[in-house]
């Protein structure tokens, strides 16, 4: 499994093979159950969480007592709460497993020093996180400018594979519907071809 990891790096950075050994020195390997959470919010986030297998989720109980997802991280992309991560404070959100999951945890601490002592991993995480805010930023005109329709179809389009792996549920609760409104949405679209 690690190297999925590597070649992840490699296209970002370059690295040898004796760097990423001492890169893989700073991480943990661990398996998640099912369903299992990672972090709870009021917890203090203390790791990242890269997915190496499996399918990971953020989310938070809003005002009505209500889940609301807000991410989602499948092989290769990461997650963390970053403000509680960042900043050793209470979380916002937990974490969870959609599916069995395996990922490599590093604490804050540990990605600290990896940071020092490989300089390049700076890069890479700048690049990270660059994608993550763009791709954070484009969700957000979608929730603006899209109908709750179109942003389901929106996600249809560009992530197949994804959508059919997320319980329909969950895929409401990204889009901020209910499961009975996908439903519906879903009813209507395949009555339509």
């Amino acid at each position: 499994m690690s190297e999925l990891f590597k070649a992840h790096l490699k296209k970002f950075i370059t690295i040898t093979d004796e760097e990423f050994a001492g890169i893989m020195n700073y991480f943990e390997v661990r398996t998640f159950r099912k369903k299992e959470n990672l972090l709870e919010e009021g917890q203090v986030c203390r790791h990242n969480y890269f997915v190496m297998k499996g399918l990971l989720r953020k989310f938070f109980i809003n005002e009505k007592g209500v889940e609301q997802t807000t991410d989602f991280a499948l092989e290769t992309w990461w997650m963390t709460d970053n403000f509680s991560f960042e900043r050793q404070v209470p979380a916002d959100f937990s974490i969870q497993t959609v599916e069995k999951s395996e990922v490599l945890t590093i604490s804050a601490t540990s990605q600290e020093q990896l940071l020092k002592d490989f300089p390049i991993m700076e890069k890479y995480f700048r690049i990270i996180y660059q994608r993550a805010f763009a791709a954070n930023q484009r969700r957000v005109k979608y929730i603006f400018t899209y109908s709750k329709e179109d942003f389901y179809f929106s996600l249809i389009r560009q992530y197949p594979d994804f959508v059919q792996r997320v319980p329909q549920y969950l895929i409401a609760s990204f889009l901020g519907f209910t499961p009975e409104y996908l439903s519906e949405i879903r009813k209507k679209s395949t009555s339509q071809t």
